[in-house]
């Protein structure tokens, strides 16, 4: 086998500080490192605490700003339940964008937020029956 797992996925922001405060307080991520590269971009690598997989953050002004087109890209993250997250969204003042929206079956659901540079985020609830039943999003 070539490719053995994903270790990171990068997401090129506008002010990096913004955004890291931004994962790390609205959904609990832990920065795990940060650095410049040679070529001068500054990135700031995140984790879920139950993840191997990190976020990289990367502020590289000398390529020009970010424009983040609508259903472009988006990172899901597993939660333990949407309607906390959904009140803990709310003491920060913030909103869902999309949903949540439950499976019939009671299986979970899923929802998005909107992360400081339009990207979105999608997080799903699993239920036990989803997680046994091997349901996926």
């Amino acid at each position: 086998m070539i490719v053995l797992r994903l270790l990171h996925t990068r997401y090129r922001v506008n002010d990096l500080e913004t955004s890291v405060a931004f994962y790390k307080s609205v959904l609990g991520l832990e920065e795990v490192r940060r650095h410049s590269s040679p070529r001068g971009s500054q990135l700031v690598f995140l984790k879920a605490p139950q993840s191997e997989e990190t976020i990289e953050l990367c502020q590289y002004s000398a390529a020009g700003p970010v424009l983040v087109q609508a259903d472009l890209t988006h990172v899901a993250f597993e939660v333990t339940s949407l309607a906390e997250l959904g009140e803990h969204l709310a003491r920060l003042g913030l909103q869902y964008s999309d949903g949540p929206t439950y499976k019939t079956s009671g299986s979970g659901g899923f929802a998005f937020i909107d992360a400081p540079e339009g990207y979105e985020i999608e997080l799903i609830e699993r239920s036990t029956t989803a997680t046994t039943a091997g349901a996926t999003y």
